[in-house]
């Protein structure tokens, strides 16, 4: 078994115990402190763990939960199986899909 590690997003967590409910709620905040996100940006920041951010974007809602950014991540250790390979070898099982590419033959 190969460990890899993870984290869980906790900016609605924090929210929630501030007494706030609305994905929307944190837009003002965030342009009063230079960030201007979209509803839709907004939304998923709240809902979604993000997979890469700027400093500034993650500061921000730091400053308005008034924590750090150890209390907007929880890292977690995620266990993934070893699958063998025709040889024999072990290797980790992918959890993301493979891009598959159709080829067709030429026409003549």
């Amino acid at each position: 078994m190969i460990q890899k590690t993870g984290y869980q997003w906790q900016l609605r967590q924090l929210m929630a115990e501030r007494q706030m409910f609305q994905t929307s709620d944190p837009v003002p905040l965030l342009a009063e402190r230079g960030i201007k996100l979209s509803r839709e940006h907004a939304y998923r920041l709240v809902t979604r763990a993000p997979q890469r951010m700027s400093m500034d974007t993650l500061v921000a809602p730091c400053d308005i939960q008034d924590c750090t950014p150890n209390d907007l991540l929880k890292p977690e250790v995620v266990s993934v199986r070893a699958r063998k390979t025709a040889g024999g070898e072990t290797s980790p099982a992918s959890s993301t899909p493979r891009r598959t590419v159709i080829r067709r033959p030429a026409h003549s």
